[in-house]
């Protein structure tokens, strides 16, 4: 085996991993967007009983207690986003090194 074919072999491992790793950011991105899709339901309940019973203060610590749980997974997915940039751009190198070593 070359230097070449060993670099390139290198090269796929490297890729293989990181696209494993962006499958399971992508995975976690998912459950985040369920469990605020969620959440929301929560809150449009909470909302609705408000509307239709008038507020109380159990239902209004209720509704704030549901729309801080929604702000926390809202900020989870930002940073969810911005690791699944990051590891896409980390594939987009792979392929690149990948490329330039076929030479296309």
């Amino acid at each position: 085996m070359t230097d070449r074919t060993g670099s390139h072999v290198d090269l796929l491992h490297r890729r293989l991993a990181l696209v494993a790793n962006l499958s399971t950011l992508t995975a976690g991105a998912l459950k985040l967007t369920q469990a605020l899709a969620g959440t929301e339901m929560d809150i449009l309940r909470l909302e609705m009983e408000i509307g239709r019973d008038g507020t109380s203060e159990e239902l209004v610590r209720e509704l704030r207690d549901v729309e801080a749980k929604a702000d926390a997974i809202r900020a989870a997915q930002a940073d969810s986003n911005k690791a699944i940039a990051e590891a896409e751009h980390a594939v987009a190198e792979v392929d690149a090194s990948l490329a330039a070593e076929n030479g296309t």
